[in-house]
């Protein structure tokens, strides 16, 4: 693609690729900062964690920051950034919420959760979904409803809950939060695409 293509954010990029490489090495060296970066990030929104009474699934920026980091980076970058995330938090690194590690958590799902759905944001923000505030106000709730999807299912495994429970102690309690993330990225977003065609 060309640079004037990437100037003006047509369909086809992401944010991410507006960031200069001048060779393919440093293309490759790009992408595996901006990887670690989302990561990271992902692992520090993780430790902004406020308990919810009644539920082993505390709030937290991490799904602002799995989402955020999906749109921006594109579905393979996405991906291989939460990856690394949930690699490196199952390998021991405490950077899960609440500074936790480790698989056998009930909330573990929303993790792997949050990796299917850094993919799918990132293949529809490639698409143009990032552009406007109605089309990023979409691709956040596909993203969101992803992460619930793996999340509550696994959340009812877990912790041996009815369907029923599951929905009132991992879905019900998350969703004005959601929403408040959801306008966040809404207006974050296509702002930044504002200011690339500047």
């Amino acid at each position: 693609m060309s640079a004037s293509s990437l100037a003006t954010g047509r369909a086809g990029t992401v944010l991410a690729d507006l960031l200069p490489a001048s060779s393919a090495s440093r293309a490759r060296l790009r992408d595996a900062a901006l990887v670690a970066g989302g990561a990271a990030l992902t692992g520090l929104a993780a430790q902004l964690s406020v308990p919810v009474p009644g539920s082993p699934v505390p709030v937290t920026g991490q799904t602002f920051a799995a989402l955020l980091v999906g749109t921006a980076l594109g579905a393979r970058r996405g991906v291989a950034s939460l990856g690394l995330y949930a690699l490196a938090g199952v390998a021991g690194l405490p950077w899960f919420a609440g500074g936790a590690s480790g698989w056998s958590m009930p909330s573990f799902g929303y993790i792997l959760g949050m990796l299917l759905a850094s993919g799918v944001v990132g293949f529809l923000a490639r698409r143009g979904g990032d552009r406007t505030v109605l089309r990023t106000a979409g691709v956040m709730v596909v993203g969101s409803a992803l992460i619930y999807a793996v999340g509550v299912p696994y959340l009812a495994v877990s912790a041996h809950l009815t369907a029923h429970q599951a929905v009132v102690m991992g879905l019900r309690p998350y969703l004005v939060g959601d929403a408040l993330k959801a306008a966040l990225a809404m207006g974050a977003l296509p702002a930044a695409w504002r200011l690339v065609r500047r």
